[in-house]
């Protein structure tokens, strides 16, 4: 009788794996494509099935399809690869220090320190004049690519600051400001546009924030100057009509 030779090597890829599927999960939870990842999933699981069983016609109609929509997966998980590669290639991914962090599942020490109630109570006081604001919440993803283009900063956050910088006439207002572990680390920074189609109703500043969450995993609080509500934005959807109350719960649930 013949026993199954299971290795060291063995268990350390079936580790790696299910650390791999993990993370992706990680990656795509809350978004739409986590539907997609866990059917691929089911499929792919099939297919194993019927090849271990021997199932040679099924087998090979699901291998078929795995193989052949390997350019559909690209095309569909374009957002999700692309934040994937960036985090890949990001300086703070390289350190060692910084390297656990960047596993989403024990990664709950840097935003959990972020005072989202103080950021969006300033959000809050600015609606009520119209004024524009547009708040980067960065996460795991290094933001330096856009950072580089505004002007550096490092102040802790608090209400009377953020609208200081927000003010109509504060020369830092225009643009975007970056939050970090709970300080301003830039002002006046340039954010990358979407190329999504998005209603009329929305202007460059909602564009921004959709931008800037389609290519990291970046969170965006804004305030529009049209309608004086504070919008906010993740993985590139805009979400609209909630309390600053609900607002900041959500925050916290998607940064810790």
């Amino acid at each position: 009788m013949d026993f199954i030779n299971i290795t060291f090597l063995d268990f350390l890829d079936a580790f790696l794996v299910a650390v791999l599927l993990y993370y992706v999960y990680k990656l795509l939870k809350g978004t739409v494509a986590v539907n997609i990842f866990i059917g691929i999933a089911i499929v792919f699981i099939m297919w194993k099935v019927t090849q271990a069983l021997k199932m040679e016609m099924l087998s090979g109609i699901l291998g078929t399809l795995i193989g052949g929509g390997a350019i559909a997966l690209i095309v569909v998980f374009q957002q999700e690869i692309r934040k994937f590669l960036l985090m890949i290639g990001s300086s703070n991914f390289a350190s060692r220090r910084k390297f656990v962090r960047q596993i989403k599942f024990l990664n709950t020490e840097i935003q959990q320190t972020t005072d989202v109630a103080s950021i969006v109570k300033a959000c809050e006081h600015l609606a009520k004049t119209k004024t524009g604001v547009l708040i980067v919440l960065e996460k795991t993803n290094n933001l330096d690519f856009v950072r580089n283009t505004g002007d550096r900063m490092y102040a802790k956050v608090n209400i009377p600051i953020l609208e200081a910088i927000f003010f109509k006439n504060s020369p830092l207002h225009d643009g975007a400001i970056i939050i970090k572990n709970n300080f301003i680390t830039a002002t006046r920074v340039v954010l990358p546009l979407s190329t999504s189609t998005l209603p009329g109703k929305y202007g460059l500043r909602h564009r921004a924030a959709v931008g800037i969450t389609e290519r990291t995993d970046a969170l965006c609080l804004l305030v529009s100057e049209e309608s004086g509500k504070i919008v906010y934005v993740k993985d590139g959807i805009i979400i609209t009509d909630n309390s600053p109350n609900e607002i900041t719960e959500m925050v916290l649930k998607d940064l810790g």
